[in-house]
């Protein structure tokens, strides 16, 4: 325990890192964002009970200094702070006062490589089954679709969000010295990667349907083009419009994605028209 700690007897309770929770939840990282430190403004926004806590017995320029560490330069996952909030937690209890400047280089070294873990898991992977059940559901026709996608990527993420400044205030620096995190992390995000790719390419087989209506003739024998692709692979034409899309998207600006999205919904009605896809 930490010398400041010692003389205040105060000690974190479920109760505070429930009020870090609420305000990771409500305000989440977009608070407030800048060039200059990123999310940090909105990282000490929901420590804040913490530190409270901690140091409400303390001078004016110890509670000073301790906001001031966490208001450095921090940029992150949304769901995966909840974690790195928890661990702060604990090494803002745990430290001495000459230890403090340590909880800076906690934080910065968890940041990054939890980010990625977050954007895999909830870009890659869970927004993916997510959205995948809800697009069964709407594609015949039940309003519950939007609706259940809405639940089901809420109900995990608030759950790991949660949970996790739980886990990350119980365990504390024990994650971090137990040499397993560069090895857990890989096998998170390998994992999740690999049920990603799988979700999205039932997903682009099941929803992206693009079915071409033109038919040659050859010989006086009538040949379906749509029959002719689907003979070399099911599902051929709509796996190389979402990579294509993908790839443009990367590069295109992202000011300028609406004008793709205008684009796509002009060339699919003129080429319906045309009957060239149906």
């Amino acid at each position: 325990m930490s010398e400041i700690n010692r003389m205040n007897g105060e000690k974190i309770t479920r109760k505070d890192l429930n009020k870090v929770y609420w305000r990771l939840q409500i305000f989440g990282l977009g608070l407030a964002i800048n060039s200059t430190t990123a999310q940090a403004i909105s990282f000490a926004t929901a420590l804040t009970p913490v530190l409270k806590k901690l140091y409400k017995n303390e001078p004016k320029e110890v509670r000073v200094a301790a906001m001031q560490r966490h208001l450095e330069y921090f940029l992150s996952q949304n769901t995966a702070t909840g974690m790195i909030l928890g661990i702060t937690a604990a090494i803002e209890e745990t430290t001495s006062v000459e230890q403090k400047e340590g909880v800076v280089a906690v934080k910065a070294g968890m940041m990054g490589p939890l980010a990625g873990i977050g954007d895999s898991v909830f870009k890659l992977t869970i927004q993916a089954i997510a959205g995948s059940i809800g697009a069964a559901y709407a594609l015949n026709g039940n309003a519950l679709g939007p609706v259940l996608m809405f639940v089901i990527y809420n109900a995990i993420n608030i759950a790991i969000k949660y949970y996790g400044i739980i886990l990350g205030y119980e365990k504390g620096m024990e994650f971090i010295t137990s040499g397993e995190q560069a090895k857990v992390m890989k096998n998170i995000i390998n994992l999740s990667t690999m049920v990603g790719v799988v979700v999205l390419g039932a997903l682009i087989s099941s929803s992206v349907r693009i079915t071409i209506g033109t038919e040659l003739v050859v010989n006086e024998t009538i040949v379906n083009v749509q029959q002719l692709l689907d003979g070399a692979m099911p599902k051929l034409l709509p796996l190389l419009i979402t990579v294509g899309l993908y790839q443009v998207n990367k590069k295109l600006p992202r000011k300028y994605l609406i004008f793709l999205i205008l684009g796509l919904l002009v060339l699919g009605t003129i080429l319906f028209l045309l009957g060239v896809i149906k």
